[in-house]
């Protein structure tokens, strides 16, 4: 009996706690399945994942290499390295013609990094904080996991999928809201919001006394105009961006945020505790990375070239419905006229057509089951392969 009684015990003891019960990000299970596929022979066309096919910059695996040839590498300041900082300072003085402090700026762990240091630095247990549908998953999750509560608000077409200062101030007069996070270029739409639209949200949630941040991590990626950064309209925006996207750097784990200065100290005790710094490798590259601008369009380029692509062929298949694909390297295409399960849809994809595609109830749990999100960062071959092997399928 008392044996049994601590075998009770100790399962007790690995029971996972309620922070954790946070939903899958189904594009890794995506990923998961194609990889099986593949282990057997098959050829996937990879379409699920936002990652860019090509490298990172020479610049910054030659920098890599050197360090590792020739320096120790032993931790940094919390905030990152001072150098890296004031580049970072320096790319919105000529990109953006906006004066940031490299005193800001803060290194992280790629954006995921970043998320979580400033859902921790901004809000209290109990917090709602307001993200749209359709919306990157993790923004959800992540805030669950913190003990915050994530506020959906849907987008239509008739505001380009962009969220408005009517509709933020409507969920906060339902419930008061502590703040709201937004995305443009935005995951999964491609969309993007203009200078006015972003201007005109920020004012609006400064004058209800909601904390904004802005989600720039596609930046550079942009067709339709420039992006507008959050940090030229007002320094109480906290910004977030990362090496990962425009300079093809997803697996080196950095990112950086330009922080509102009473949250610079904060921030930093945070990641003093949290992870001590950034990996020094990642900083040493990423200062780099700013020399390869002209590989890196040549890249943005080729997405340029596979949007047109996929604009123009996937309706050959009967996706003839797309949202706006103003940036990043997403196609958010409505499949209702073939399914009402977008999981099941892309699960039959990857089975039969061997493409990898992500389904839209990742991104809203409102109406995602008519969507699927194509990535198009891979070559201009793989997506006229993906177009025929789609049409094929649904034909």
């Amino acid at each position: 009996m008392l044996d049994a009684t601590l075998r009770d015990r100790a399962r007790s003891l690995l029971t996972a706690s309620r922070r954790s019960d946070v939903p899958p990000f189904m594009v890794m299970d995506v990923m998961a399945a194609a990889a099986r596929i593949e282990a057997s022979g098959g050829h996937v066309i990879h379409m699920e994942v936002g990652q860019p096919a090509a490298p990172a910059p020479r610049a910054a695996i030659a920098a890599a290499h050197a360090a590792l040839e020739s320096e120790r590498i032993d931790y940094t300041s919390a905030l990152g390295i001072p150098s890296l900082r004031a580049r970072i300072a320096r790319h919105y003085r000529e990109t953006y013609r906006c004066a940031v402090d490299a005193e800001r700026i803060v290194v992280t762990t790629g954006s995921s990094g970043a998320f979580i240091l400033a859902f921790l630095a901004m809000f209290e247990p109990g917090d709602r904080v307001a993200v749209t549908v359709p919306g990157y998953p993790p923004y959800r999750h992540i805030l669950n996991a913190l003990g915050c509560e994530p506020v959906l608000i849907e987008t239509s077409s008739e505001t380009r999928h962009a969220l408005t200062g009517e509709a933020l101030l409507a969920a906060h007069r339902e419930r008061p809201l502590q703040g709201v996070l937004v995305a443009s270029p935005a995951n999964p739409t491609g969309t993007m919001m203009s200078r006015e639209a972003l201007a005109s949200l920020m004012t609006a949630a400064e004058a209800a006394g909601i904390r904004f941040i802005s989600d720039e991590i596609y930046h550079g990626l942009d067709y339709a105009f420039p992006a507008v950064t959050a940090a030229e309209l007002s320094p109480q925006a906290l910004v977030i961006n990362s090496f990962s996207k425009y300079f093809c750097m997803t697996g080196w784990r950095i990112g950086w945020m330009v922080v509102p200065e009473p949250l610079v100290r904060p921030i930093e005790r945070l990641q003093q505790n949290l992870s001590i710094s950034v990996p020094t490798l990642s900083q040493i590259a990423a200062e780099a990375a700013f020399e390869g601008r002209e590989e890196m369009e040549a890249i943005k380029r080729g997405y340029l070239e596979n949007r047109r692509i996929l604009i123009e062929g996937l309706p050959q298949a009967g996706l003839t419905d797309f949202l706006p694909a103003d940036g990043a390297f997403y196609l958010y295409a409505d499949v209702s006229k073939f399914t009402s399960d977008s999981f099941a849809f892309a699960g039959e994809m990857l089975e039969k057509a061997h493409v990898a595609a992500t389904p839209g109830i990742d991104f809203d749990p409102v109406h995602g089951r008519a969507f699927i999100r194509f990535s198009y960062a891979r070559s201009a071959g793989e997506m006229h392969e993906a177009v025929e092997r789609i049409t094929r399928w649904l034909r």
